[in-house]
């Protein structure tokens, strides 16, 4: 994995990141954060000296559905006039080849932080026709959205929730490495 060692910073236009939440108990509702930054290292000679941070703007959430967007923007969700950001601050890599790996770190939510493990997968290294390095990764865990304050609960007559309390995270991500 020594070829991936570097600095490299999230290209917003080629990166998702995305959440999953069953609605009703018989459907997933997916949604996506557009407005996002994020930049890491890597050093897998010492992962100690490896970092990562992503700042996301709540409000940029996007499920393509104006109604629930509106919904999850207010006080039963994100609650963006109060919080409007999701940050990630990694606090440890572990690196088991040159295509996986995890990433745990503090990921805040409504002012609550906690720490959450990452599955990491690394699609490639290329330099694209720019002359940039290009890496590209998929990453996933799944949270508790009420270990985050995100409590919102509408009952239904199954005994079941309106919304699942699991919500996955789901990262596909393209960064360019800084020179």
């Amino acid at each position: 994995m020594s070829n991936l060692n570097g600095t490299y910073v999230l290209d917003q236009s080629h990166t998702n990141i995305n959440w999953v939440a069953r609605h009703a108990m018989v459907t997933k509702v997916r949604g996506t954060f557009k407005d996002f930054e994020g930049s890491f290292t890597i050093d897998s000679e010492n992962p100690e000296n490896s970092s990562a941070s992503v700042v996301i703007k709540a409000a940029s959430t996007d499920s393509g559905n104006a109604d629930r967007d509106a919904h999850t923007l207010g006080e039963d969700f994100f609650d963006v006039e109060k919080f409007p950001e999701i940050t990630f601050q990694a606090t440890s890599f572990t690196i088991a080849n040159d295509h996986e790996g995890t990433v745990t770190g503090d990921l805040t939510i409504k002012g609550i932080t906690k720490s959450v493990t990452l599955d990491v997968e690394v699609d490639g290294v290329e330099e694209d026709p720019f002359g940039n390095t290009r890496i590209g990764f998929e990453a996933k865990t799944k949270i508790n959205r009420k270990d985050f304050g995100v409590d919102f609960q509408a009952p239904l007559k199954s005994g079941g929730m309106l919304v699942s309390e699991d919500v996955r995270i789901e990262v596909e991500a393209s960064a360019i490495k800084q020179a």
